[in-house]
């Protein structure tokens, strides 16, 4: 980490508002995205970014670490889409009725596949499988971390990554059908 951001750090600690304002501009367009991946919603996105950034923000006073402000603001942001997307949960089961045809994974299947696509397809999945897709496949939790975060098991975590694979094949694969594109 450069000594920039670290007096950065160390200045918004102090209460420092061009400093705060500075961390802000940094961080928000990735923590966003890791917003998006979790919510599949602009405007959910957008609200609970905001929300981390105000308990980060509030809390940047307790960070012993300026040099691991990222992670730590990571963290407070996939919390917050965590705590936005169980409320969610409690209207859509886990298990929904979603069906996945028997793919046989190809694991080149998505190589012709443009990041649009993918991201689209990724906002269409069930919540649950989203959440444990996004978590494992993109931000790098264990099943372990994703089961322990959305209080599930480590076998439905396993078990909704391998369905939301499934899933997301089949719906790009239903595009580019649909598109003539196969």
């Amino acid at each position: 980490m450069n000594s920039d951001l670290i007096e950065t750090v160390i200045a918004a600690q102090r209460g420092n508002k061009d400093a705060l304002m500075s961390l802000f501009n940094r961080y928000n367009k990735g923590m966003y995205n890791i917003c998006i991946r979790l919510t599949a919603n602009r405007e959910d996105a957008e609200d609970v970014l905001q929300d981390a950034f105000i308990l980060a923000l509030a809390e940047i006073g307790k960070l012993k670490k300026p040099d691991s402000f990222g992670s730590w603001l990571k963290k407070i942001v996939v919390h917050e889409c965590l705590r936005f997307c169980k409320k969610q949960m409690v209207r859509e089961k886990f298990n929904n009725t979603h069906e996945t045809e028997n793919f046989a994974f190809d694991d080149d299947w998505w190589i012709n596949v443009s990041m649009q696509d993918i991201h689209h397809a990724i906002k269409s999945l069930p919540l649950g499988c989203r959440l444990v897709f996004v978590l494992y496949a993109l931000e790098n939790y264990s099943h372990k971390q994703v089961a322990h975060a959305l209080e599930i098991s480590e076998g439905t975590s396993k078990s909704q990554y391998h369905r939301a694979r499934a899933l997301l094949q089949q719906i790009i694969i239903k595009k580019f059908e649909t598109n003539g594109q196969v």
